[in-house]
């Protein structure tokens, strides 16, 4: 498989990771332990509006991220949120990850895969 073509996948596989996440397990509420951690890390009061704006704000990450604009700055600003929420996680609320603190494990796969597929494997623009 070629360079490009690699990218082209796995530039939609990580797309799909934000649609998914964001639309399936929190706009339309099929993964109850997301309003849970956010419940416990911003409060209860609040957890419910705020899985329903991430889930819309993970939903345009896909957008951009399928999108090809400003590639390298999406990329980056996917990497520190990732990376944020997974350590805010790995200290508030272990005990609610799918894999426990092993989740960070999973981001870092993810976040690697993100900078590699922009920084590494992107084709150079001629």
């Amino acid at each position: 498989m070629q360079r490009p073509s690699i990218h082209r996948v796995l530039t939609i596989l990580i797309s799909l990771v934000w649609l998914i996440n964001g639309l399936y397990a929190k706009v339309l509420g099929f993964v109850p332990r997301h309003q849970q951690i956010v419940a416990r890390i911003l409060g209860s009061e609040i957890s419910f509006i705020a899985v329903k704006v991430i889930g819309v704000l993970e939903i345009c990450m896909f957008m951009w991220v399928i999108s090809k604009k400003f590639s390298r700055l999406a990329a980056i600003l996917q990497i520190v949120i990732v990376t944020t929420m997974n350590i805010l996680e790995f200290i508030f609320v272990p005990d609610l990850l799918l894999f426990g603190r092993m989740n960070i494990i999973i981001a870092l796969v993810f976040v690697s895969v993100v900078y590699i597929n922009e920084f590494i494997i992107k084709p150079k623009a001629a």
